[in-house]
């Protein structure tokens, strides 16, 4: 049963959606002649919203499976479409990585200087969205945000990215946006079927396995692309490629996260026969993207090209963690080890989202001076840059899952979920650590370490006050999470939990 939802007296899910959203709107009526009033006001509205976020993890109840900070209003009642927020250990992490994440985002993008108060307003609308999935518990709420959250990452990538962006964004939006389509079937199938469009009533339906089957692949549609999975993965290097420095970090470090938890907000309790059915399929996939997409990330030239196919590599330990728990409880009733995988699953979830983050930040840093991405430009950086060499190697060594970092952990607790499913499925997937070795350490070679390569790299200067605070700021949550991950894993538990018990119980 789903465990009861707590009520909140204060609409903090309301303030940390419509925030932002409305300081994005008051960001955008300052016009782009007033360009440092809007830089100043667009920060000030992510910081608070910030720490608005800090209330979700004071609050909250470690203890209960349940929804907290509940909001429940009607919203379209001739459809039964409800205005309902409320969060548990999936959400909050999540909420907290998107506040935090969106803070330094508006904070190392002080250089920018075209069309700056529509840039920062983008972003700011963005992070209301982003947020508002992470909320919803009426799926037509959850679809709404969906499709929207698409508008301003088209206009970031369109409007400020590279040479090719209006390529990239039109691909983006195809990509995604008829994934969704299938998801909105699934969905309006569903509340045909139970005349409900809130995710709870879904949960309950009694479902025949066609049914399951064809709802499970319109998820998988929606959320696949979103993730991305390969091999519906090719949107995602010419997006990042071509957008703009804070666009590819809130795309790797938020937007991929989104298919994740879809499934397991969706996929995993609304139709767990289908999911126990097809599971091969998606661990399949998952191993693939491993260890194939991981070898194509080696032959890049492109830093941003060779960082998007990693994220795309890492984000199948989440795929791999999450359906790996059904063969656990279906065909060993290994409840015990299902919990890690799924645990596993959203620790890589948060973990990437600071590393890729903080990865694609320092990519920005050395353009910003050079002006080029190509790897075949730059050597001895390190010779010049010291403070931003030591930042580089760090989160290098968290992508390649160095223990005592946060890309260790995640990884590690989906590869012993997957060795008590079948040893070869843990063999394939500790093949990442030596291919993330690879790519990861081939890449700081490349760029610090050796002869200045150039007089542009002789000119190169080291990172300054801002930068140093939003990549420490990065530094920070990845050693932490890697050295003292069980706040987290605490937070998480009675929720994975909860999805374990559904995903056992068959609804034949």
């Amino acid at each position: 049963m789903t465990p009861e939802p707590f009520q909140s007296a204060l609409p903090l899910l309301s303030l940390l959606v419509w925030l932002p959203i409305i300081g994005g709107l008051i960001t955008l009526a300052l016009g782009n002649d007033r360009a440092v009033p809007a830089r100043w006001f667009a920060t000030g509205v992510a910081a608070i919203t910030f720490v608005l976020s800090l209330l979700l993890f004071t609050g909250f109840d470690y203890s209960t499976a349940a929804m907290q900070f509940v909001e429940n209003k009607p919203w379209i009642p001739a459809f039964d479409i409800r205005y309902h927020f409320g969060v548990d250990g999936f959400s909050v992490p999540l909420i907290g990585l998107t506040a935090l994440t969106s803070v330094l985002v508006l904070i190392g993008a002080w250089g920018v200087e075209k069309r700056v108060s529509q840039y920062y307003a983008s972003f700011l609308i963005l992070e209301g969205l982003m947020i508002g999935i992470f909320c919803a518990l009426d799926s037509m709420l959850f679809y709404v945000f969906f499709e929207c959250m698409l508008i301003p990452m088209f206009i970031i990538i369109g409007v400020w990215g590279g040479p090719r962006r209006v390529y990239a964004a039109l691909k983006f939006f195809i990509y995604t946006f008829l994934g969704s389509v299938f998801m909105l079937i699934a969905l309006i199938y569903l509340y045909m079927k139970g005349g409900s469009w809130q995710i709870a009533d879904m949960v309950q339906l009694s479902l025949t396995a066609t049914e399951q089957t064809w709802i499970f692949f319109g998820f998988l549609l929606g959320f696949a692309i979103k993730i991305p999975m390969f091999p519906v993965h090719t949107w995602l290097p010419d997006a990042h490629v071509e957008a703009p420095t804070a666009g590819s970090v809130i795309l790797a470090a938020i937007m991929l996260k989104i298919g994740g938890y879809g499934f397991l907000r969706f996929a995993l309790p609304i139709v767990p026969d289908a999911g126990a059915e097809w599971a091969w399929l998606l661990i399949a996939l998952s191993l693939i993207a491993v260890v194939y997409v991981g070898l194509v990330a080696l032959a890049q030239s492109d830093m941003k090209r060779l960082i998007a196919y990693s994220s795309v590599a890492h984000m199948g330990f989440v795929t791999l963690g999450t359906f790996i728990a059904f063969g656990l409880v279906r065909d060993f009733g290994n409840v015990d080890a299902a919990r890690l995988g799924l645990q596993g699953a959203m620790v890589q979830m948060v973990s990437h989202g600071f590393i890729s983050a903080a990865l694609f930040t320092s990519i920005g840093v050395l353009y910003d001076r050079l002006h080029t991405r190509r790897i075949s430009d730059y050597g001895g950086v390190a010779n010049l840059m010291p403070a931003f060499a030591v930042f580089y190697v760090l989160f290098a060594m968290a992508n390649s899952g160095l223990p005592g970092t946060s890309g260790f952990v995640g990884e590690f607790m989906v590869i012993v979920a997957s060795f008590q499913k079948h040893p070869l499925i843990a063999l394939v997937a500790a093949l990442t650590l030596i291919i993330s070795a690879g790519y990861s350490l081939w890449l700081v070679k490349r760029v610090l370490w050796g002869p200045v390569a150039n007089d542009k790299v002789a000119a190169m200067k080291d990172i300054n006050g801002r930068e140093m605070f939003v990549l420490g700021v990065f530094a920070v949550f990845t050693l932490a999470l890697g050295v003292w991950p069980k706040p987290l894993t605490d937070m998480m538990e009675p929720t994975i939990a909860n999805l374990a018990m559904q995903i056992a119980a068959s609804k034949f």
